[in-house]
């Protein structure tokens, strides 16, 4: 799953977040959602990329849990995504 669609402001205005805390800001709320919805001795792998550069977000989530997980593995990891550009959003709004 990946989230290309975040144009934030220029990096260089000193008001705005730093890319690090962009990048963290966004792994942890995904990070968020799968533990929301799965224990954490159920998922068995768990990958979540972040990179923001130039103002753009882009968030890959890899989910391996039992393919009889409910909800939805695929579910799951969109929703992290989602979680992530909203969290990125916010974090730039306040």
């Amino acid at each position: 799953m990946t989230d290309d669609g975040h144009d934030g402001p220029a990096a260089d205005d000193p008001a705005e977040p730093s890319d690090d805390e962009v990048v963290r800001t966004a792994a942890e709320a995904a990070e968020g959602i799968v533990f929301k919805h799965y224990d954490q001795s159920t998922v068995t792998d768990l990958d979540i990329t972040v990179t923001f550069e130039e103002g753009v977000l882009d968030v890959d989530v890899y989910l391996n849990a039992p393919e009889d997980a409910e909800p939805d593995r695929e579910a799951v990891a969109q929703e992290a995504v989602e979680t992530a550009g909203e969290a990125v959003d916010e974090l730039f709004a306040a």
